[in-house]
């Protein structure tokens, strides 16, 4: 029986060696570290077995004549099997986690010939820690296990004879490890098993250079999720405000690189390092990785340069970018005429011929007049209007305005650019003499007011500062005030005049202008002059004489209007109307002005990039850096950092990345959001700073928000604010929602989680990845295609019909309110979505968050109204906050505690809210489990004791938190309400 056992095992060792030789070449990732590998063991292992006659190593040579070391155990025919092999010393090389790859043959039990003492299919591994090689000694109960090995794949009988190879292969990680080194140890406990190899390795994220850093061999942590964060080191002639990061993950990986070094200024990205700048070209720091040849008219003949020098003649202005070619003053105006109109002069010309190579080009005029006296030019004086400006002209035109007439003039138009002011003192210009014709005489300035009667007002003026002539009369243009649509008109050759016929205690108003022969001047300013008051003492015993005037007033003003209606006579005329007036129209009881943008569906446009770039600003990614991640999106990370734009002040942006391996259909819908926000500017909503699509990986660049989302700010903060500061976050969501309404545009997912804060607690209305544009008639909606809505803040009829309105959003606008006056809570708790649809048509509404004044809880349920046109609008929610702000007092009537149960109880019955067993599960369900124990120490055991704790209770229990205090004392309140309910008889 020993004989044939033996023949056995020697068969197993033939086919172990025949396997092993395939095997053999085979290595392992890069990532990994080989701490042993008995393959690549020249000379024996020098492992231990005991007892002597257990484990037996084999030692052959492969195919290729590579040593290969085999141990085996086969004592199946003997019962309580106890054997044991042992490893050198296993220096661990300070990695806190190493792994064991286990390659071995296992004999099926079943294909044993029968009579056999025991017989196993597993063997176990174990390993003790040492600081030393000479600690060998080791008692069986110093191991630890690491685990029990079983074979996938067991050979028969059969398979030695076709010498079919079924080698295992099993890994296990063995950490935390605190010491040097280790030992590992294989027990066999009656298996008939070889083991082919044996390795342990650990893994490490290798070197690498990642945006010009470099990140040295990193040994991975000792837990298996752990990322360690790694910094980098600029490579030679780089630099980085803040030394880039990544993280090693556990598999040896590297992870989220933050941030990058930049070559230094006259350097270059090449192959991962920075390289000097050739003579010729330049780079500087702000400018993109690679070294530019210089730009026209400039040269360097140095390495490493920053900028590039100009040619002599030509310029560059400090506020120019390094990579604007050099330029030089324009030419003169070409072509330049003049149109004369009685005192005012159009001068028009052409552009210069030459430019200077700039865009910049301007134009000013100089004005100089012909001085009767001294027959030389002189300035024509601050008097001259030009229109629209005289210098910094960007058109090639101006209006020059108030000349004098019969006066010769010269006109200089100068073209300048940019780098006029760096070339020498010569100007380039064209000239123009024109002289003035007659002209009609400037406005009367001065009118001063004389005597006054109750019945006439005495009036004198000053001639023109510029008659232009000699003036032939003056006209008088009078009305009562306010009644400015029936004046009446006197003309003058003096400039005085005794305007009687008006009424006592009477302002009237007064305008004056001059004629020559050259025609009416414009009329003066206006004057306000006042008759006196009526005398009664006077006039008692005149009273026949005042029926005799008030009867042939009568008679005047009949004719007076007979007049008037025939057309302008006897000196009384008809206002045009301003044509400014048409400027303004009004529309639902808004003002509306021309021009008004509405809201433009992107997806309305065949090519969508089109979208993108007209209603996105294209930023170049130079000016981005990502220093860290914030969060995740749909489409990839969500980061932080500096947004450097030219000639702007830098601030923090916040940055959505579209993760690699995007389809061009995720690119669309990623970007579509952009060319939504990007139609969108007013102070609660999101606003956009624009987009990075020319390059990898493609962003969007919003404002940075630094508290997040409401929701989770509120829960952070619970209980911190002023009812007042809560209100003032609402107006201002509801001011945004009222900007979007405005412009015919539907939100869709209006909740406190698509609502961001900012450090002065300003809200902004984001997420606009649901939002769809509604149609011209006032009553159309958006009906959807299918996709998840989020029940618990949208509409009935927007869950039954697929139907999106502003009065839906409306609705949404609600709950918000209900989770900013409960900070954070979610609404309905944790009722499933149908249980809220059915609530909600049952007309269940939730109920007023504790502390919840009247006046919002009234608004919130107005929103709520099951008739979506019986909510209010956005401008009537605004309107409405703004008296609650201006009149705190209306906020200080609270919602009544037992209204607020109320109505939950009768949708879903008390029975459910008062089902708790135990003090514990109360709190668990309310989320305060935290204070559980602190409730038990107090001596608070018992649902019944709870009910009889006061706000003074509480805190003695040791709840601190404003917002915990509130939370656990309103459900007391509902717990009292429900007990008093159970006690009425039915």
């Amino acid at each position: 029986m020993v004989s044939r056992w033996s023949c056995v095992s020697v068969k197993i060792t033939c086919l172990f060696f025949y396997g092993f030789a395939v095997f053999a070449t085979q290595g392992g990732p890069s990532n990994e570290v080989n701490l042993l590998d008995s393959r690549s063991i020249m000379g024996d292992l020098g492992w231990i077995a005991y007892p002597k006659n257990g484990w037996e190593e084999i030692g052959e040579v492969d195919e290729n004549y590579a040593p290969i070391h085999t141990y085996q155990v086969c004592r199946v025919m003997e019962h309580n099997q106890n054997n044991w092999l042992q490893t050198n010393w296993i220096l661990n090389e300070g990695a806190q986690r190493v792994f064991v790859e286990l390659k071995f043959t296992l004999r099926d039990c079943n294909s044993l010939p029968g009579g056999v003492g025991t017989c196993k299919e597993t063997f176990n591994v174990y390993y003790y820690e040492s600081n030393d090689d000479d600690d060998r000694n080791i008692r069986e109960s110093q191991y630890t296990k690491i685990d029990t090995i079983a074979a996938d794949e067991s050979f028969t009988e059969l398979d030695l004879g076709d010498r079919v190879m079924k080698l295992n292969t099993e890994v296990r990680d063995v950490g935390p490890l605190t010491k040097k080194g280790f030992y590992l140890a294989f027990q066999d406990l009656g298996a008939c098993i070889a083991l082919v190899s044996v390795r342990v390795f650990y893994k490490k994220c290798p070197k690498v250079v990642k945006n010009l850093a470099v990140f040295p061999d990193t040994i991975t942590g000792s837990d298996s999720s752990q990322l360690l964060e790694v910094l980098g080191t600029c490579v030679n002639n780089s630099v980085a405000e803040e030394l880039p990061r990544m993280h090693c993950s556990a598999e040896g990986e590297w992870l989220v690189p933050i941030g990058r070094c930049m070559c230094q200024a006259g350097h270059e990205e090449v192959n991962g390092s920075c390289q000097v700048c050739k003579p010729g070209f330049y780079r500087s720091a702000l400018q993109t990785k690679a070294c530019s040849k210089c730009p026209p008219h400039s040269f360097t003949k140095t390495e490493g340069s920053t900028s590039c020098q100009c040619e002599h003649s030509f310029h560059r202005k400090d506020t120019d970018p390094t990579n604007m070619a050099c330029t030089k003053p324009p030419s003169a105006p070409r072509s330049a005429i003049s149109n004369v109109n009685e005192t005012s002069v159009l001068l028009e010309w052409s552009a210069p011929e030459e430019t200077g190579g700039r865009k910049d080009v301007t134009y000013s005029v100089v004005c100089r007049k012909m001085s009767a006296e001294s027959k030389q030019h002189e300035p024509c004086g601050s008097h001259v209007r030009y229109l629209p400006q005289r210098t910094g002209l960007s058109n090639t035109s101006v209006m020059v305005l108030d000349l004098l007439a019969h006066t010769n003039y010269t006109f200089e138009v100068e073209a300048v650019n940019g780098v006029s002011d760096l070339a020498k003192p010569l100007r380039h210009y064209v000239s123009l003499n024109v002289t003035t014709n007659q002209a009609a005489p400037s406005p009367v300035t001065v009118v001063k007011r004389g005597k006054t009667a109750k019945n006439s007002i005495a009036v004198s003026w000053q001639e023109p500062d510029r008659p232009n002539g000699i003036i032939l009369e003056y006209e008088i243009k009078y009305f009562e005030k306010d009644q400015e649509t029936s004046y009446t008109i006197i003309k003058s050759k003096e400039t005085e005049i005794v305007v009687d016929g008006l009424k006592p205690s009477s302002a009237y108003i007064f305008q004056i202008r001059a004629r020559t022969s050259a025609g009416y001047g414009g009329f003066s300013r206006r004057f306000e002059f006042e008759t006196s008051p009526y005398c009664k003492s006077q006039d008692q015993g005149r009273v026949p004489v005042i029926a005799v005037a008030v009867t042939l007033g009568i008679i005047l003003l009949a004719l007076i209007t007979g007049f008037l209606l025939s057309g302008r006579r006897c000196g009384y005329s008809k206002a045009k109307q301003d044509p400014d007036e048409e400027k303004m129209h009004f529309h639902n009881g808004h003002i509306k002005f021309p021009g008004v943008r509405t809201y433009i569906d992107p997806h309305t446009y065949e090519d969508p990039n089109q979208a993108v770039h007209e209603f996105a600003k294209e930023i170049d990614v130079s000016c981005i850096t990502i220093e860290r991640v914030i969060g995740a999106g749909e489409f990839g990370e969500v980061c932080s950092g500096p947004l450097r734009l030219p000639g702007k002040r830098e601030i923090v942006v916040a940055i959505k990345t579209l993760k690699a391996g995007y389809t061009e259909k995720q690119r669309r819908d990623f970007l579509a959001e952009a060319s939504i926000m990007g139609q969108f500017d007013h102070p609660n909503i999101i606003h956009l700073e624009g987009v990075v699509t020319k390059s990898k990986p493609v962003m969007i660049i919003t404002e940075y928000m630094e508290n997040g989302s409401l929701d989770t700010f509120l829960k952070k903060n619970d209980g911190q604010f002023t009812v007042i500061q809560l209100v003032g976050m609402l107006r201002g969501i509801a001011s945004g929602m009222r900007y979007l309404s405005d412009m015919g545009y539907v939100h869709r997912d209006l909740a406190a989680r698509n609502i961001l804060v900012n450090s002065n607690l300003v809200c902004k209305v984001s997420d606009f990845g649901l939002s769809r544009v509604l149609e011209d008639d006032p009553e159309a909606a958006y009906t959807t295609r299918g996709g998840k809505i989020p029940i618990r803040w949208t509409a009935p009829e927007a869950i039954s019909y697929r139907k999106f309105t502003s009065a839906s959003d409306v609705w949404s606008y609600g709950i918000v309110m209900w989770e900013v006056m409960s900070y954070g809570e979610r609404p309905y708790w944790e009722m499933s979505n149908q249980d809220v649809i059915k609530a909600v048509e049952e007309s269940y509404r939730l109920p007023g968050p504790m502390d919840c004044p009247t006046a919002l809880y009234h608004l919130m349920m107005d929103c709520w109204q099951k008739d979506r046109n019986s909510r209010p609008k956005f401008d009537e929610i605004v309107s409405l906050l703004d008296k609650l702000i201006r009149n705190p007092s209306s906020l200080k009537s609270l919602v009544n505690p037992s209204n607020r149960v109320s109505n939950l109880l009768v949708e879903h019955g008390s029975a459910e809210l008062c089902a708790f067993s135990s003090v514990g599960e109360w709190l668990d369900a309310i989320k305060m489990g935290r204070y559980t124990e602190l409730f038990m120490e107090s001596g608070y055991t018992s649902l019944d004791v709870v009910t009889q704790m006061t706000l003074e209770d509480v805190r003695r229990v040791g709840v601190t938190l404003a917002g915990h205090q509130k939370k656990i004392l309103n459900s007391i309140q509902e717990m009292r309400v429900q007990m008093t309910n159970a006690t009425i008889p039915v």
